[in-house]
């Protein structure tokens, strides 16, 4: 598809800056872009990439100078260049495709308009499927389940039973809901499970990450609250319940009966012990053992978790310790102290 500069920053409400009436072909990267291209810089860090590139128009924000390339100012480059980039690459979704011959679906399940349900998709007795719904092939749903409008569920995806789903949600492929907490007892000498009767509670606009996996609730349900995105591999231990508009990077493990506020960050392979509480607007940097309750507005890093700032002095430090142990070796030897004699002055300190 080929649009001229002008038509384009008609699109996503921008500024012309140079030639508007420049036909473009196609959008890409930095890196990627040939004469007839258009790409994007976010922001003047990648100013002098544009420089240097093939690129015939850019995306820019506002400021940006003259570059002898069209440009397009916009507020937000980013989301600009998306819109940009699917407009010129044409509509890839497909029609909907109604309920597939192949799919086994409960007579007393209820499959919404404009729904599409592909081959080899299972659905359980009394599961409700809203409107605008995509389930792709191999997705199992539950006896019971409630799902919202404009659902995606992609290759694979399993929800137990009575999982309930808001609108507009997008699971993965391989992401399991709903099975089973990680609960027991030790009794006569016996791991013994611990029944997991409650279910797992999404809200609207949440997407969750390829492989990754939300356990039921033992009495009460697990949440996901609205607006939440949970990467890859992450695991939501049973009873836990995750605020509004999380950002759960791949790798995180939060242990059971936890809880977040709203707008909370966990870095990748965070791991949060069980029963803890982390209040709003936190960050947590990646790799950080959370194990004590959180405050609102903190910002953690390292195990056990500390201030980011406390931590980053720690971690300066770490590169120094080589050197600092031969200072002390060299301290030492011109005080006479042998290392016995600094232990015996340290049991005394004691």
């Amino acid at each position: 598809m080929t649009n001229t500069v002008r038509q384009l920053a008609e699109l996503v409400h921008g500024s012309v800056l140079g030639n508007g009436d420049l036909a473009i072909h196609a959008a890409h990267t930095l890196k990627e872009a040939k004469a007839g291209d258009i790409t994007f810089v976010e922001n003047e860090k990648y100013a002098g990439q544009l420089l240097q590139s093939q690129a015939s128009a850019a995306v820019v924000p506002p400021g940006t100078p003259a570059s002898g390339k069209a440009l397009i100012q916009v507020a937000d480059p980013l989301m600009a260049f998306v819109v940009v980039f699917q407009h010129l690459r044409g509509a890839t979704t497909s029609e909907p495709s109604g309920v597939d011959p192949r799919a086994a679906v409960h007579s007393s399940a209820q499959i919404g308009e404009n729904s599409s349900v592909d081959a080899l998709v299972k659905v359980g007795a009394g599961a409700v499927i809203s409107k605008r719904c995509q389930l792709h092939a191999g997705v199992v749903i539950g006896q019971n389940c409630r799902i919202g409008d404009d659902v995606v569920l992609y290759p694979n995806v399993v929800l137990y039973h009575d999982i309930i789903l808001g609108d507009r949600v997008i699971i993965h492929a391989n992401a399991v809901i709903g099975a089973d907490g990680y609960g027991y007892r030790c009794q006569q000498g016996r791991h013994v499970k611990v029944p997991q009767l409650s279910h797992v509670v999404i809200g609207s606009d949440v997407e969750i990450g390829a492989g990754s996996t939300i356990d039921r609730g033992t009495f009460e349900p697990t949440r996901i609250g609205d607006g939440t995105k949970i990467d890859n591999l992450v695991q939501v231990a049973h009873n836990c319940v995750i605020g509004k508009h999380n950002l759960v990077a791949a790798q995180v493990g939060i242990g059971g009966s936890s809880s977040t506020g709203n707008y909370v960050i966990l870095g990748g392979q965070v791991g949060v012990a069980d029963h803890i509480e982390i209040g709003d607007g936190v960050l947590v940097g990646a790799q950080t053992g959370v194990s004590a309750k959180v405050q609102a507005g903190e910002q953690l890093m390292g195990f056990p978790a500390r201030p980011m700032r406390v931590a980053r002095r720690i971690y300066a430090c770490l590169n120094k310790l080589p050197e600092m142990r031969r200072d002390i070796s060299r301290l030492r030897k011109m005080l006479g102290m042998s290392s016995s004699s600094i232990e015996n002055a340290a049991e005394v300190d004691q």
